[in-house]
């Protein structure tokens, strides 16, 4: 049988880290030169910028104006969200088209965690979230996660394994919350067979009992499942506003997988890449109906920026991509999906010196050194 779970399982696991990380002063030039591979005109690529708005996202956007020749066009909202309504602009302000899709997450090497880093321009320089938006959309679905964790015991009674779940776990009537799968738990047709105060307790299933170790159980103690509750054996609801590309589109992408992402080693990190994955999806869909980029030589790319926290006296952090998939048509209308190995490959074979690059401090005193443009009210 198809489990409703296996895809967000399969997911995480195919968007990979390992060997595809790559400094962004290097990516910016890669990513430049696989657009001349492409048949883009040097000069006439105009890209556009799909990241969170927090101000770790700028180090990328300057070096993406610095290898281009143009500061991106911005489709991004809040969380790395693309702003799809903005295809039609963004088509008419280039020739050929680049759209960069990344949301991030931050990375203090100090303490190894993904989801902290360090903001200099604050008092005392603390660190916090990264993405602060990602981080407070999980918050109460981890509330929710840890209070069931600590709602539902293991027993051992008389060589019998038993699971006491507290009662409004086992609610199907309520609006929003933690909903166990009990069919896994303690099999399709259980019934409990001792009734508690605030609990029932249940014969548990001969497959919850294969999947944890013997030791997890005490004879004659209730022992909290902890950890072992595992992504297959809950799920979530919650009462969602309907706005797309809004407030609440990131919670909308998800909450189907929040099982797996608080489960993870690092939830910010898995957060991040299951919102690239299905920010790109969704994009790509867009795309291809969009008649702005009909007859236009475009490239979409979607990846996660890991945003490492600068130490003192650096002003930028040393941004890593690791790239996803991405999405290339001609002007002639062929069509072409690359996913994460070729497209790291692809990159990857890439010169990292670009002769058309522009040196931004040159730019602006050849600027400041024109004669005044006066505007006639």
């Amino acid at each position: 049988m198809f489990s409703t779970n296996a895809p967000h399982k399969a997911s995480l696991d195919s968007f990979t880290l390992n060997g595809k990380m790559m400094r962004y002063s290097l990516f910016a030039p890669r990513l430049y030169n696989f657009c001349l591979s492409l048949g883009f005109t040097p000069g006439k690529i105009m890209p556009s910028r799909a990241f969170c708005s927090d101000e770790s996202q700028g180090f990328p956007t300057i070096l993406l104006a610095k290898h281009f020749g143009a500061f991106p066009f911005n489709h991004g909202r809040v969380g790395g969200i693309v702003a799809t309504g903005r295809h039609g602009p963004h088509a008419h302000h280039g020739k050929d088209l680049l759209i960069v899709q990344a949301s991030h997450v931050g990375y203090d090497p100090e303490t190894e965690n993904f989801g902290e880093y360090r903001r200099f321009q604050t008092q005392g320089e603390h660190k916090s979230t990264s993405c602060g938006k990602i981080t407070a959309t999980l918050q109460w679905y981890e509330q929710e996660h840890a209070l069931a964790t600590q709602s539902i015991f293991l027993t051992l009674d008389n060589d019998t394994h038993y699971l006491t779940i507290d009662k409004d776990l086992l609610k199907t009537d309520k609006a929003e919350g933690l909903f166990l799968n009990l069919d896994k738990l303690v099999g399709e047709a259980a019934r409990p067979d001792q009734s508690f105060s605030t609990a029932y307790r249940f014969k548990a299933s001969k497959a919850f009992c294969q999947n944890i170790d013997a030791s997890a159980w005490q004879a004659n103690q209730r022992i909290a499942i902890g950890t072992h509750l595992k992504p297959d054996y809950f799920y979530f609801k919650r009462n969602i506003n309907e706005d797309t590309e809004g407030h609440s589109h990131l919670e909308h992408n998800l909450i189907a997988a929040m099982p797996w992402i608080l489960c993870a080693d690092h939830p910010a990190l898995a957060a991040a890449k299951i919102n690239t994955q299905v920010e790109f999806d969704r994009t790509y869909r867009s795309i291809v109906r969009e008649p702005s980029y009909q007859g236009k030589n475009l490239l979409f790319m979607a990846g996660l920026h890991i945003d490492i926290s600068p130490k003192e006296k650096q002003l930028f952090p040393l941004t890593k991509f690791i790239p996803w998939a991405a999405y290339h048509q001609t002007e002639q209308g062929q069509k072409n999906m690359i996913e994460q190995a070729e497209l790291t490959r692809l990159l990857r074979a890439q010169s990292t010196d670009n002769p058309d690059k522009i040196d931004l401090e040159i730019e602006i005193n050849a600027m400041e050194a024109l004669q005044e443009v006066k505007i006639k009210p």
